[in-house]
């Protein structure tokens, strides 16, 4: 049974007139009454009685034509739903971002546009370590996410660079420099440092020794905390100092200061990232286009 003899049929059913309704569909009439008589063989009914100034619809004729109107009205809704997936309209897209780069002001705006742009979309969410982003990306059980990876980590990736955040220092408030509005990377060569461990995200924690020995020092670590945002509550607990992005001072923790780093100091690079392939899945493209035009 194919689509254009339900179309056909219906047609004849609305217009009562097979010169009507061959007109309609824009056909001629001897055609249409061809195919009708091949859909009726193909049933093993007679959909029409014809008479001498149209036709009306048999018992069976009754029956199949709301059903054939509903085919036809499934088969247009599969047609649109297959042309929005090939856009990437709809469907799904999973998400992973590190607990630092929910912070960063860019990250939620970007995931807010695309939400609004593309409402049909199913969007999952996930908070893991950039180890973690890095291992689901090439295991493409996430499309995208938001991680900060170093030299190497991102092979066999596409990655979009967001712009990079200065490091601050988290004091705590009791601190003898708290308050002090920028400061020398020297002047904690004494301190206790609290980390980021390097297994969960090896970018962060490579940045900070680094900036702590061009400074002249190696840090003395006392603590690592196993997300960025419990590093600050641990500087507030007076456990040590640390260096955070710039975008995690927006988290006002009672008992904590942050202070700039004098000079040129370390930064945090943030990329956008998601299994090179030869069919990136549309919504994919459609995200890192969101991601591309984010002013």
């Amino acid at each position: 049974m194919e689509l254009r003899h339900l179309r056909y049929a219906l047609a004849i059913a609305e217009e009562r007139h097979f010169t009507r309704a061959a007109a309609k569909l824009g056909i001629a009439q001897p055609p249409l009454s061809q195919q009708i008589k091949v859909l009726e063989d193909e049933l093993g009914v007679r959909l029409f009685h014809r008479m001498t100034r149209g036709v009306e619809l048999t018992e069976a004729g009754v029956a199949f034509m709301p059903l054939a109107q509903a085919a036809l009205q499934a088969a247009d809704q599969a047609g649109e739903a297959a042309r929005r997936a090939a856009k990437g309209e709809i469907g799904g897209i999973s998400i992973g971002f590190t607990s630092s780069a929910s912070f960063n002001p860019r990250v939620p705006h970007i995931i807010g546009r695309f939400r609004e742009s593309y409402p049909g979309l199913k969007i999952t969410l996930e908070e893991k370590t950039t180890a973690k982003l890095l291992e689901s990306l090439q295991s493409a059980t996430l499309d995208v996410a938001f991680l900060r990876p170093t030299l190497g980590e991102t092979d066999g990736l596409v990655s979009r660079r967001l712009p990079d955040e200065d490091l601050w220092i988290a004091l705590p408030a009791r601190h003898r420099l708290a308050g002090v509005d920028t400061l020398a990377l020297v002047e904690l060569a004494g301190d206790p440092f609290i980390l980021y461990p390097r297994a969960n995200g090896r970018l962060l924690y490579d940045s900070i020794i680094a900036a702590c020995r061009n400074a002249g020092f190696s840090p003395r670590i006392a603590q690592e905390a196993p997300q960025m945002a419990s590093t600050v509550n641990l500087v507030a607990a007076g456990v040590g100092v640390a260096l955070v992005p710039e975008s995690l001072c927006r988290l006002h923790a009672q008992g904590v200061t942050y202070a700039r780093i004098a000079g040129d100091g370390p930064k945090a690079q943030l990329v956008v990232s998601h299994l090179r392939s030869a069919t990136v899945p549309p919504a994919v493209r459609n995200f890192m286009s969101c991601v591309a035009t984010d002013g």
